[in-house]
């Protein structure tokens, strides 16, 4: 059995089998992930519970970003906060990414250790993604899923000096500033009208000004990270759009990749509006691919590397 877990902090770098201490830093690793990590260990003891003979494996969200170096992942703050209490960019959505960046090279008949690739997993969380020789070299989730890229009902990153000011103001708790900042903010903060991406693209289509300001901000957050990826990895391969948003939005593709022609990137409207696999321009020099993720598949396939070492080497049906 597979089961998905949210934080692995440093000390899970790649999916593992559950023993009695797994489980145990699991529980440990709560700090870190409070909403989470308590609610997947309880999964996990149910399990070993009902069926103590089945193996369980556990599969981190963070487990993808370990690879990160430190540049990447250290925050400019106080050395102790990081020695000390583990403050850092851990990333998430790493199985996603994972998954996703192994089926474009697949496509591309190019082994993933080849490619730069940025992949953007755009849903009601969102995250972006940069992969270098088959590597992840950096994200815009940092030591939540808060930070990065404008989302759903999260404001990504934003100046931090806003929170205090705002809590003097306002007279907000540290807790009402989290709601704030998960829960009300993003596009529905900014629309007025949904965190659902197609119910504020709907009102920008109908002249909604809020509406059609949320979507700009949303695609420049993406494209603005985007380029500080290419530049950290020098230059850019592939380009890949996942998520609910990505897979299914022609306009937020269309949005993000606009006028990036001076980068080799050019986007076929054409292929774009019907969701083909690669929707680039035919003299593009950098494909640009939609991919569905499937995380449901990579946990599957971790479990029979892991779990089931007498089956490594056998394909697993998509």
């Amino acid at each position: 059995m597979g089961h998905r877990v949210a934080h692995g902090g440093e000390f899970f770098k790649d999916s593992t089998l559950v023993t009695d201490e797994t489980l145990a830093q699991i529980e440990r690793l709560a700090e870190l992930a409070p909403l989470h990590n308590p609610v997947n260990a309880l999964g996990i003891h149910v399990f070993r519970q009902l069926l103590p003979d089945a193996p369980s494996v556990a599969v981190f969200d963070t487990a993808f970003h370990q690879t990160l170096d430190e540049p990447a992942y250290i925050y400019p703050l106080p050395w102790h906060y990081y020695a000390e209490l583990g403050i850092r960019r851990y990333g998430f959505h790493g199985t996603s990414h994972k998954y996703v960046s192994g089926v474009l090279a697949e496509k591309l008949g190019v082994p993933l250790s080849a490619l730069r690739v940025i992949c953007c997993h755009l849903g009601n969380g969102s995250s972006i993604c940069a992969i270098k020789n088959g590597r992840s070299v950096n994200t815009s989730m940092g030591f939540t899923p808060q930070s990065g890229v404008m989302m759903g009902t999260r404001s990504g990153d934003i100046d931090p000096s806003i929170l205090p000011w705002i809590a003097q103001r306002e007279s907000k708790t540290p807790q009402q500033l989290n709601q704030l900042l998960n829960n009300e903010s993003g596009l529905l903060g900014v629309s007025g009208v949904s965190s659902d991406y197609r119910d504020v693209e709907q009102a920008a289509n109908t002249g909604n000004r809020q509406a059609k300001l949320a979507l700009t901000l949303f695609a420049e957050r993406i494209r603005a990270t985007i380029g500080s990826y290419i530049m950290q990895m020098g230059g850019l391969d592939a380009l890949v759009f996942t998520g609910g948003i990505g897979e299914n939005s022609a306009r937020a593709r269309s949005a993000v990749c606009h006028n990036l022609q001076f980068l080799g990137l050019a986007v076929d409207e054409e292929k774009n509006q019907r969701n083909a696999t690669f929707i680039q321009t035919e003299n593009a020099l950098v494909k640009v691919a939609v991919i569905n993720t499937n995380e449901e598949l990579m946990i599957a396939q971790d479990v029979m590397r892991i779990a089931l070492p007498a089956t490594e080497g056998l394909c697993v049906p998509a």
